[in-house]
């Protein structure tokens, strides 16, 4: 897919300026102006803000490349009490298999048909406490909401002017009312760039994301454990309008919920209630 490699220049340039260069690198906690910059360069100031992902499936140990994938996050941010650092995330995400070769969207494979990771909601809290930022994340629908937290493991650091803010995600829970249970670990990598460097040419919100854990029950036995390495290199966008053309025709024919994040929390709470006749859930 040709706009793959068009999107995908820009951010290799910035990640060469950045770690090529000389820039000394400064490990510290959040302090009010770190947290502020995370907000709104992962969020936004109000308005819907889009994370665009291109990134690889393989299998572990062995580095076959067994899928594609292309997808991203749409958010949007609150801040509920104007004197208390406390954000809001109100977001939807859904990512599309693709076929190794093809780059196509997958439907099916080997017969079995293949649905995308696809979340509804996500309603995540950040609030700066001390030198840290906890989060609380929930996500699911009745009787299956999950909530996940407090959880302070982000750090941030310095590269020159660019804050970096690592979120590493070690996942070992039951899935409420199933017999399911998610064992994983994710990585986290965002580099944010000050406002005066942006260009036309150079996103200046940026995440570098790593999973291991489990293949859908489809694609298991493509991977010796049935578990792959996934990694997506994402941007920030500020407009639907900014994805790609045919990502955004096929959300518009096929998901059009997505097509933007939740509006507000009692949307959020809406999309928890039970529904027996819901459509796909994504977890």
């Amino acid at each position: 897919m040709k706009p793959m490699h068009r999107f995908l220049m820009p951010l290799t340039a910035v990640a060469a300026a950045a770690f090529l260069g000389a820039a000394p690198v400064a490990a510290e906690g959040f302090d009010q102006d770190a947290f502020d910059t995370f907000v709104s360069g992962r969020v936004g100031d109000g308005e819907p803000v889009y994370w665009y992902s291109v990134g690889t499936i393989r299998a572990y140990p062995s580095g076959e490349l067994l899928f594609g994938m292309e997808g991203y996050d749409a958010a949007r941010s609150a801040k509920p009490e104007k004197d208390r650092p406390l954000a809001h995330q109100y977001n939807r995400k859904i990512y599309f298999y693709k076929d190794p070769e093809s780059d196509a969207i997958l439907t099916e494979w080997d017969g079995a048909p293949v649905e995308p990771i696809a979340y509804p909601y996500q309603f995540i809290t950040y609030e700066l406490k001390g030198d840290a930022i906890e989060t609380y994340v929930e996500q699911g629908r009745a009787p299956r909401v999950t909530r996940l937290g407090p959880s302070g493991n982000m750090s941030a650091k310095r590269i020159g002017e660019t804050l970096v803010v690592t979120a590493p995600v070690y996942l070992d829970i039951d899935i409420p009312g199933t017999d399911r249970r998610v064992e994983a670990f994710e990585n986290y990598d965002f580099f944010f760039q000050p406002r005066y460097r942006r260009s036309r040419s150079t996103p200046r919100n940026q995440l570098s994301w790593v999973r291991y854990g489990d293949l859908p029950a489809w694609a298991a036995k493509e991977s010796p454990d049935g578990k792959a390495i996934y990694h997506l290199v994402t941007w920030r966008v500020d407009s639907f309008d900014e994805l790609p053309e045919r990502l955004r025709e096929h959300i518009e024919a096929n998901h059009t919920l997505w097509r933007e994040p939740p509006a507000s929390l009692d949307e959020i709470r809406t999309l928890q209630a039970p529904d027996d006749d819901a459509g796909d859930q994504g977890f």
